[in-house]
């Protein structure tokens, strides 16, 4: 199913039972108040309910464990009842790659079929999971290779948490879930847009926040949106993360070429929905994505009208300069370095920060605005082609990519 951007928020498509062939429901991804009914319909004692809820959603959550018997202080016919009725179930991580800057990308086919990309980027100070919300996408941002998806479906919040669960698997860090984590910050930047699938965008942040599972704290997860201006404001009220906004250009026009949500809702009305947005503050910014596109967005004049806009609606805010990240098939061109220098340099001479984001992941098709499912098949040998002519794309600009304080490899700091 298709929706236009001017449409109104898309729906998730049919799906098959993903449990259909057990009988047993997927206990992931249930929040608390649903697990405490499922184990009282499965005959838990009422006066046991609150406990064995707690109980089985710190081995879920906190543990990461997959097997109902590993639930030692659980009574056996409790851990009974739990194995006879229910399931401990990750998708399938279909292929796993592994950049060399260490970023790792994987391929999730969930249940139906459906399949959609995680990424994992490592750095000095942090580890950052970037996570989808969607398969497919409904936004059809010209410049982004996931924007050439039609939408699927929404993903269901079992399966946004699941992202990190399988990311936390393959790094081996449940043995040690608070202190030394690999996986120390979220952003919601994966294929889809987050706020066409707010409510379980916020079932799935509220499970991963928990202070008794998971336990990511909030001002560490940062959700992008494209501009959906009409949950923009719930976003902070009701989820309290983070907000980066994909912003991309200063002009209307341009924004609308590049970005068919800008018919919609427009910069001023993006930018006023920034300005109202709740717990920003300058030591809690907005964060500003900007793709540099050759002769598209990129000039002294953009970057002026760029620091005009923040200062005009009086934002806190910082700007991630992209360079952009080529995808087969794509009509655009990333700026050249020394013009993304020095766009950054007149952002920041109006006083606000604006590092460039060094690509990673680029050898694996893991960059911003690469992701692409395997849904639409491909064979090993295509993607192969595919991934090497993109390297061979980038090869020139990636040799004289700058080193400096303007630089960093996330730009969510």
């Amino acid at each position: 199913m298709q929706i236009t951007p001017t449409g109104d928020i898309p729906v998730a498509t049919h799906r098959a039972d993903p449990d259909a062939t057990t009988g047993k429901r997927n206990i992931l991804g249930l929040d608390r108040d649903e697990l405490r009914v499922a184990l009282t319909d499965i005959g838990v004692p009422e006066k046991q309910v609150k406990m064995r809820t707690a109980q089985v959603w710190h081995w879920l959550y906190h543990r990461g464990i997959s097997d109902f018997a590993v639930m030692t202080n659980i009574s056996k016919d409790v851990r009974g009842a739990l194995d006879r009725h229910f399931i401990i179930r990750r998708p399938e991580v279909t292929e796993a790659q592994y950049s060399s800057d260490g970023t790792r990308k994987y391929l999730i086919r969930f249940a139906d079929g459906s399949e959609a990309e995680t990424v994992y980027i490592p750095e000095e100070d942090r580890g950052t999971l970037c996570v989808s919300s969607q398969v497919g996408c409904t936004l059809n941002c010209k410049f982004c290779h996931t924007g050439t998806m039609r939408l699927v479906r929404n993903l269901t919040a079992a399966e946004i948490v699941a992202q990190l669960m399988v990311a936390r698997d393959d790094l081996g860090e449940w043995e040690n879930p608070t202190e030394g984590r690999s996986v120390t910050n979220i952003v919601m930047m994966g294929m889809g847009e987050p706020l066409y699938n707010f409510d379980n965008v916020k079932k799935a942040l509220d499970i991963i926040m928990d202070p008794e599972g998971i336990q990511m704290s909030k001002r560490r997860i940062t959700l992008s949106t494209s501009g959906v201006v009409p949950h923009m404001e719930r976003c902070g009220a009701e989820i309290g993360v983070n907000l980066a906004v994909s912003l991309h250009a200063v002009r209307d026009d341009v924004r609308s070429e590049i970005m068919p949500i800008n018919r919609k809702y427009g910069l001023e009305q993006v930018l006023g929905a920034c300005a109202a947005y709740p717990g920003a503050h300058n030591a809690r910014r907005i964060t500003f994505e900007y793709t540099m596109l050759k002769g598209i967005n990129d000039s002294d004049g953009d970057a002026r009208e760029l620091v005009r806009l923040i200062r005009k609606y009086k934002l806190p805010a910082k700007v991630n300069l992209i360079p952009f990240n080529p995808w087969p098939g794509t009509d655009y061109e990333c700026s050249d370095w020394d013009r993304i220098q020095r766009f950054s340099d007149i952002v920041y001479e109006g006083g606000i920060s604006a590092p460039v984001r060094t690509p990673r992941g680029r050898d694996i098709m893991a960059a911003c605005g690469q992701l692409k499912s395997a849904s639409e098949k491909k064979s090993k040998a295509q993607i192969a082609r595919e991934t090497a002519a993109a390297a061979t794309a980038v090869a020139a600009t990636a040799e004289t990519s700058p080193e400096g304080d303007h630089f960093s490899s996330t730009g969510l700091t």
